[in-house]
């Protein structure tokens, strides 16, 4: 899944998924113009959702993001 040059399930936020978003799933803060974004499972229902970069861990077993908080209470 290719969003833009930054790799695999990475992206920016633009002007159009800025206004179609509005708030980071994992942190409830609103996305700004420019925001490194990645596509990441977490503790909501439903399908990944793009989140804050910072708020997600790449998990090399899987290959995927996974929200920061979830990825912490799965490996304890």
């Amino acid at each position: 899944m290719l969003f833009g040059d930054r790799g695999p399930m990475k992206t920016i936020i633009d002007r159009e998924k800025m206004i179609l978003l509005k708030t980071c799933a994992a942190c409830d803060r609103p996305f700004n113009l420019g925001d490194p974004v990645v596509m990441a499972c977490g503790a909501w229902e439903g399908p990944p959702k793009l989140i804050h970069e910072n708020e997600a861990v790449f998990d090399p077993a899987s290959g995927t993001y996974i929200e920061r908080k979830c990825y912490s209470a799965r490996n304890r």
